[in-house]
């Protein structure tokens, strides 16, 4: 079978904004994996309008629905490094990927500018598969 959107669930992360012009770090809403055994993050970029900004990529997991309890996803329950999933002012338009493997039911992304004094966007959508119960519902919840 060729389907593929019958096997994936496509959350909101950090939504299209308004640009970025300074350095505040980019938080992703909090992500509930309950259901799923496989999680990835897409982040999008768009127009990044200065000259020397850098921009580091940490992901966070945690067991407390607020993440109370977050800590830094260690190296080996990452599939790609946060190192590429980070990117430069010369990345404009371009995807990275970053993927998750660890037990931890809910994660968050933050995206932290360097340097930034520009025009930045930025989104980006967790892609969940091997659901327990499917196929997820379309348009996604």
């Amino acid at each position: 079978m060729r389907d593929l959107a019958n096997h994936l669930h496509v959350k909101r992360a950090i939504s299209p904004a308004a640009a970025v012009t300074d350095n505040t770090a980019i938080v992703s809403q909090i992500i509930d994996r309950a259901g799923y055994e496989k999680l990835m993050f897409a982040i999008s970029t768009g127009s990044l309008a200065d000259a020397d900004a850098t921009f580091t990529v940490l992901l966070e997991h945690g067991d407390a629905a607020n993440l109370s309890d977050a800590a830094a996803v260690p190296d080996a329950q990452l599939t790609g490094t946060e190192a590429l999933a980070g990117f430069g002012f010369g990345d404009d338009d371009e995807v990275r990927k970053l993927g998750y493997v660890g037990p931890r039911r809910y994660l968050r992304l933050t995206i932290t500018p360097a340097n930034n004094t520009g025009n930045v966007f930025v989104s980006a959508v967790a892609i969940l598969a091997s659901g327990r119960y499917g196929p997820p519902a379309n348009p996604p919840v």
